[in-house]
């Protein structure tokens, strides 16, 4: 009788090591197997080193896989938000998040290319009133030859709540628009992702000629090009990350698709108020001329 070999009889060392050279959804896969790889799955080191290996700026920040498990943060932190999270109640009225920590990492061909992690009080009444920004600032001047084409930068920010110990990543990861600035010259690179009716946008901004990166900011607009305020946009994201995830391979551009949908929507309302601004002007000016008329024809007849 031929005696059969499977893949646990290899030690619990060797399986280990291979399983943290899986990917998330690989690895996720591996864990419904079989009852042994399920308990080699949950080993919270394996899902902190592929943490680790998908969002470098968290090497230097170890609180936020001590405030957010790891297993759960990629659960947060690797597939796309509901579009529609916060439509209806935006958060549900509990306690907004009095403190926002935003992992960013931006990728060209692949490579990390600039990773920073920022902190961001959110609890004062300025920042609950005032327009939603984040800024990540990093100059960078590599060699002449080290010159990147915007278009193809990837970008992942992952906003952590680290009192309730969620996270959501806000960016589109592939670029949505790349555009040039009017007055400087400088190429914007956006990624965006759009919850409950608001556009969270990311701007890298990359310096004319060689293209190296100098900024890169979160802003939040609604519907009606607007900025959103810190207490909404606080809101929003509260309901995200407590709303499932979307998986799948088409996100990436389903989340294009939205961004565009969500900008010729604004367009469309923006020449709507314009056309009911033009009509209640012409009948202003009729309403005027008519007066005008009248008190002519009044003063001449008299």
């Amino acid at each position: 009788m031929v005696a059969t070999t499977t893949i646990e009889d290899l030690h619990a060392d060797v399986l280990a090591r291979a399983l943290r050279r899986l990917d998330g959804r690989s690895l996720a896969a591996a864990s419904c197997a079989t009852a042994g790889l399920r308990a080699l799955a949950a080993d919270p080191e394996t899902w902190r080193a592929l943490c680790l290996a998908e969002w470098p700026s968290m090497e230097g920040h170890p609180r936020l896989l001590s405030v957010v498990p790891p297993r759960r943060l990629f659960a947060d932190a690797f597939p796309f938000p509901r579009p529609d999270a916060g439509e209806l109640g935006g958060g549900g009225g509990g306690p907004l998040p009095s403190e926002l920590v935003s992992a960013v990492d931006v990728y060209y061909r692949g490579a990390p290319l600039l990773s920073r992690v920022v902190e961001t009080p959110a609890s004062s009444p300025w920042f609950l009133g005032s327009p939603f920004r984040v800024e990540a600032v990093e100059c960078k001047k590599p060699a002449a030859e080290a010159a990147l084409s915007p278009a193809e930068l990837e970008l992942s920010w992952v906003v952590v709540d680290p009192a309730r110990g969620r996270a959501v990543n806000v960016s589109s990861r592939r670029a949505v628009a790349v555009d040039r600035h009017w007055y400087t010259g400088e190429t914007l690179v956006r990624f965006a992702v759009v919850l409950g009716g608001c556009k969270f946008e990311t701007t890298v901004t990359c310096s004319e000629g060689a293209g190296n990166i100098s900024e890169v900011s979160l802003a939040v607009q609604d519907a009606d090009g607007a900025a959103a305020s810190g207490e909404r946009s606080l809101r929003l994201l509260a309901a995200a990350m407590e709303e499932q995830r979307i998986g799948g391979g088409r996100e990436r551009d389903e989340a294009k698709r939205r961004y565009e949908e969500f900008v010729k929507s604004r367009k469309g309302r923006k020449e709507s108020k314009a056309r009911r601004e033009a009509l209640i002007d012409l009948c202003c000016s009729a309403a005027s001329a008519m007066a005008v008329l009248s008190f002519v024809a009044a003063v001449v007849l008299r």
